[in-house]
């Protein structure tokens, strides 16, 4: 499945919060989810935290699909 996720990094702590399907309908996309992350965006070090917790969070392999250098992404969930 492929979420849209965007990425507030800097923050002070971590968190995965799923903005309500009612807000956020949009064809091909299984929901829209803010993540929060400790890391700077440098390096790759929000990338990887936040792979980290969304494998955590939904409890299967994620990666990232595009969106790499942005706050926006598409994340695939593997089945």
């Amino acid at each position: 499945m492929l979420i849209k996720v965007k990425v507030k990094p800097h923050a002070n702590e971590q968190s995965v919060e799923k903005i309500p399907n009612e807000l956020f309908l949009e064809g091909g996309y299984e929901g829209l989810y803010f993540v929060k992350l400790k890391s700077a965006p440098v390096g790759g070090e929000a990338n990887i935290e936040l792979l980290k917790l969304l494998r955590k969070h939904f409890g299967k392999e994620v990666r990232i699909k595009s969106g790499f250098i942005s706050k926006n992404k598409i994340v695939e969930v593997k089945n």
